[in-house]
């Protein structure tokens, strides 16, 4: 048996090439050894499937790494994965898509039994929206779908009851056409039928010939702990169904979190303002902050300046990828009361009279003040 050549070898590439790089250079071979180009050469027909395995080993993370570690041995055999190509054709069906349908043969989506492209249904959206608790401990909400049915009336095909589509004699109801354009062939979809197969000349009263009518369904998603605004859900096989009994859509589940009374959110850190006063700031003191699992003692030190930050470890957010939480921080504001008792006011001014503090006198009132400013006497305290 001869022995295979380095896959890398083959597409022309070193061990750190990209993916992209690994598409790029299996899109040039195919080009080169397409039995389109080289009829009746057979030597190009082997090179052609020979690229075809490198690109299916290669392209794919968790096969490239044992390749790379074991070298072919890591791939061959039924628990490697190695491709076994029997014809062009299978390599159409694998990898076609990459070639954007400049090749004929299936191409991407697979095919039904008569020869006509099957397509996946389309995506749908759903909108969530969570407190930051819930998106902190993560919930189950219920969602509302809106999607696509068959209609009950004509059963999807879209004809009125007694008739039937017809097949379409544009694309002989295959649902594309292919033009050749040299050495390639360009597949697309057919224009009289839309890639359908068919077309309906007495359309279903109720679904209008569309074959398809509006649904709302209710499901019940799992929310993971640590999502955020704009984290996004998919829901398999709850979108609109295929056109051409290929898999059913998906569902996209679009979250969005609240804002809070009390924190603001920073990646997975969670930002709380603390307001204390100005005798706490000053001598020190032990307060209590609010965090999502209730109060935590917070221990401040003598001469906390306004503006100052403190950490507590693992009150903030979780990661849906990765584990452990993130922080609180604790922003110190440090309030002036707008009224004062008299005796407040009494100590404050002693304070202010031993830090030799220039603070507006008691006695002044407003008028006295601007006819001060007026007569030029601002020194006066009388």
């Amino acid at each position: 048996m001869a022995t295979k050549r380095c896959y890398y070898e083959v597409l022309e590439l070193t061990r750190t090439a990209s993916d992209g790089e690994i598409s790029a250079a299996y899109r040039k071979c195919a080009i080169k050894f397409h039995p389109d180009k080289n009829p009746g050469d057979s030597e190009a027909v082997g090179r052609f499937k020979e690229a075809a395995e490198a690109y299916e080993v290669l392209s794919d993370k968790d096969k490239r790494g044992r390749y790379d570690r074991l070298g072919h041995a890591g791939v061959d055999g039924p628990q490697g994965g190695s491709p076994h190509f029997g014809d062009v054709n299978d390599i159409f069906e694998a990898f076609g898509g990459i070639f954007g349908d400049m090749f004929g043969g299936a191409s991407g989506g697979g095919r039904s039994r008569g020869g006509r492209r099957t397509q996946q249904g389309g995506d749908v959206r759903a909108d969530v929206t969570l407190d930051l608790r819930e998106a902190a401990r993560g919930c189950k909400k219920d969602i509302q779908i809106s999607r696509h049915a068959k209609c009950d009336d004509c059963h999807g095909t879209g004809a009125r009851k007694g008739s039937k589509p017809e097949t379409c004699r544009y694309c002989a109801g295959k649902g594309q056409v292919i033009q050749s354009t040299g050495i390639f062939r360009v597949q697309t979809t057919c224009p009289s039928c839309h890639g359908a197969g068919t077309i309906v000349s007495d359309p279903c009263g109720e679904c209008r010939g569309e074959g398809y009518v509006i649904e709302r369904v209710t499901r019940e998603v799992q929310i993971p702990a640590g999502v955020d605004n704009g984290t996004r859900l998919r829901i398999s096989g709850e979108g609109d169904p295929s056109p051409g009994n290929g898999p059913a859509g998906d569902c996209y589940c679009f979250i969005t979190v609240r804002e809070h009374s009390l924190f603001q959110r920073d990646g997975q850190n969670l930002i709380c303002a603390m307001p204390v006063s100005y005798s706490q700031a000053a001598l020190g003191a032990t307060i209590e902050v609010p965090t999502l699992d209730g109060r935590d003692d917070l221990k401040i030190p003598a001469g906390t300046q306004p503006g100052a930050v403190f950490r507590l470890k693992g009150k903030g957010m979780p990661d849906p990828r990765v584990r452990g939480k993130g922080d609180l921080l604790v922003q110190i504001q440090v309030e002036i009361p707008a009224k004062l008792t008299k005796r407040q006011e009494q100590l404050l001014r002693e304070l202010a009279e031993e830090e030799k503090s220039n603070v507006s006198p008691q006695r002044k009132s407003f008028f006295d003040k601007l006819k001060d400013y007026i007569t030029g006497d601002e020194a006066s305290e009388e």
